[in-house]
């Protein structure tokens, strides 16, 4: 989509808003290191941040990918990871296609939208990888992922809640750190 009068698209207001949204970032992929339940991370939520905060296209695929990779680079490497990466790929995507909304309609919406893909994604390539090529190796494969998804989707509205609600908070509290006004709005 294109900017449009009514949804702006992010703009960064200089370095200190760029430092405040890459922290945010850092921090909460730093977050899955600590003692977590399984699937139940911020790396759904801070691609779906990145895509809707960070004005650069560039640097909303690049921000997120290169803090989630440092930290499975210390949590360890798995053979899924080119459909992780996909799916956060695509959740930079719906962050951008906000278009600027971030009201907890839009942003949890997106948030289910990308933790439905990842779920779907990701099972089929674990389908692929480590079971049987027949319909009742993928029936298998999906029922048994079924509780992970709760937690995926748990992890994602939770962590999407927190990052965006902390900025919105952050913006108020800190009018020079906030993005250009949408005028119709005013």
């Amino acid at each position: 989509m294109t900017p449009s009068p009514r949804h702006p698209a992010p703009v960064d207001s200089g370095w200190p808003r760029l430092l405040l949204l890459c922290g945010m970032i850092v921090l909460a992929v730093a977050s899955r290191c600590l003692p977590h339940p399984w699937n139940f991370t911020p790396l759904g939520a801070v691609a779906l941040f990145s895509g809707a905060t960070l004005s650069s296209r560039w640097l909303s695929i690049f921000v997120p990918l290169v803090a989630i990779f440092a930290g499975d680079l210390l949590i360890g490497m798995h053979w899924l990871m080119p459909a992780v990466y996909a799916c956060l790929l695509f959740n930079v995507w719906l962050g951008r296609r906000l278009d600027g909304r971030r009201g907890p309609l839009a942003v949890g919406g997106s948030a289910m939208v990308g933790a439905i893909v990842f779920f779907t994604v990701t099972n089929f390539a674990s389908w692929v990888l480590f079971y049987e090529h027949t319909l009742a190796g993928l029936a298998s494969c999906y029922t048994l992922a079924i509780p992970y998804f709760g937690q995926t989707l748990g992890g994602d509205l939770f962590f999407s809640a927190v990052l965006f609600g902390s900025l919105a908070l952050i913006e108020s509290r800190v009018p020079q750190l906030r993005s250009v006004a949408d005028p119709v709005s005013q």
